[in-house]
């Protein structure tokens, strides 16, 4: 690969990184009362949780509802890097990287 083929290559990778960072996925667990938005970065943007649906008295319950959303919108976010890294995995191959 030449030197103006790798330049072209690794700004398309940065311009889908900037991509990814503008996408976001929503998850929710207990019936909408929390949830979790999460960039293509896998970075946490917001959690919101709905006084209306939690159980105060039940504060494990709003834990686990607490990781799942997070487990669920990170594991959405990889695989969503994972299909739009895939057309250049075999040429980041080529870089180095």
């Amino acid at each position: 690969m030449s030197r103006f083929d790798q330049a072209k290559m690794l700004m398309k990778v940065k311009k889908l990184q900037k991509e990814l960072k503008k996408e976001i996925i929503t998850t929710e667990e207990g019936d909408g009362a929390v949830k979790v938005e999460i960039t293509g970065e896998q970075k946490i943007k917001k959690i919101h949780i709905d006084p209306e649906q939690v159980d105060l008295d039940d504060i494990g319950e709003l834990e686990r509802w607490i990781e799942d959303a997070v487990k669920e919108g990170i594991s959405q976010s990889q695989k969503l890097a994972a299909e739009k890294m895939q057309p250049f995995m075999g040429a980041l191959g080529d870089l180095g990287l």
